[in-house]
């Protein structure tokens, strides 16, 4: 019989990098798909900064942590080998939670059908959970308003450059913060960006006056760190802040400290965090929400694709060091 690999989660991380003493290689016998189930093979995986969270022990999170032992747990796409589901057929494109395996039975609940002509890195860079979820924090909470200021970090991430395309589309003035002058480049010169900030060399707050001189009615945070201090001393009243990611502190032993209240009250700043869990059973609102965008070419993306199933052990740093260029995935 045939064997397939899967990779489990046997440790919780401590502060720093992931390294591969957290997880195992396991061989199976590929399966058999027994009544109401499906057999997919996995053909990409998405990797994202939320996994590291994923991976701690922490019951109070929005989602329970991966147990040991079992597999890790990601976001991915495939093709229906074999069916006993009315819902799917042998040969249907799915994406949706699968886990770091070459192979997913189960019933398919929470898997939908990828759309027809949509290729692997289009789908997982934008029609999964990075355009979901700057679709709903961009338009979940708070209306963007034309002539606008929204200031996005880890604007050159997956989330971040759809948030930062979408708001410029709607008339928004765009400013984004990344690590680097490529990234920044790309966010102006390729998505349309009227602005960027690098935040490892660039004056963060002379910059802010420089790209939002009327101030910032719109924050989009993804990452923490200094950065979020400099835009709520810029931000006008009655501002929005949407809190989608801290990968800043995400593999820190102690968090990054927060901004001073005193500003928050003085402005009558609205905070709201936010994760996609919550609002999954709106996923066909929030796809038939982007589509149009993306059908008008105002939607681009860059996937930063790795090979192997065994690479998603190192390749998930790249999320925390910056080193990755676009959507993070695996090719299987």
């Amino acid at each position: 019989m045939s064997t397939y690999t899967q990779i489990n989660l046997v440790a919780r991380p401590q502060p720093g990098p992931i390294t591969p003493e957290l997880f195992e290689l396991v061989k199976k016998d590929i399966p058999k798909a027994g009544p109401g189930e499906i057999l997919v093979k996995q053909t990409h995986m998405s990797l994202d900064p939320a996994m590291r969270g994923w991976m701690s022990p922490d019951m109070d999170s929005y989602v329970p942590p991966v147990g040991l032992g079992e597999v890790m747990r990601s976001s991915g796409l495939g093709e229906v080998v074999e069916s006993n589901s009315p819902d799917f057929k042998v040969g249907d494109r799915v994406m949706g939670m699968m886990g770091w395996t070459e192979y997913y039975l189960g019933s398919g609940e929470g898997l939908r059908p990828v759309q027809e002509g949509l290729d692997a890195e289009m789908a997982l860079s934008v029609f999964a959970l990075p355009g979901l979820t700057a679709t709903q924090g961009l338009y979940g909470f708070t209306e963007p308003k034309a002539g606008e200021t929204i200031v996005v970090s880890g604007a050159a991430g997956s989330v971040g450059s759809i948030v930062g395309q979408l708001a410029k589309a709607d008339g928004l003035n765009v400013v984004g913060v990344a690590g680097s002058d490529e990234k920044c480049n790309w966010l102006t010169q390729e998505l349309g960006f009227d602005g960027a900030i690098n935040y490892k060399t660039d004056d963060i707050s002379a910059k802010l006056t420089e790209l939002a001189p009327k101030g910032i009615d719109m924050y989009f945070e993804n990452t923490g760190g200094p950065i979020q201090q400099h835009v709520i001393d810029h931000m006008n009243a009655h501002g929005r802040i949407i809190v989608c990611g801290m990968i800043a502190d995400y593999s820190s032993a102690q968090p990054s400290p927060g901004p001073n209240w005193i500003s928050i009250i003085k402005k009558r700043l609205m905070i709201q965090g936010f994760t996609m869990p919550d609002h999954f059973d709106q996923v066909p609102a929030l796809v038939g929400k982007l589509a149009p965008y993306v059908m008008a070419g105002k939607i681009k993306y860059r996937a930063h694709t790795i090979e192997g199933l065994e690479s998603s052990i190192e390749g998930l740093n790249l999320l925390f060091t910056g080193g990755n260029k676009g959507k993070l995935i695996v090719k299987l």
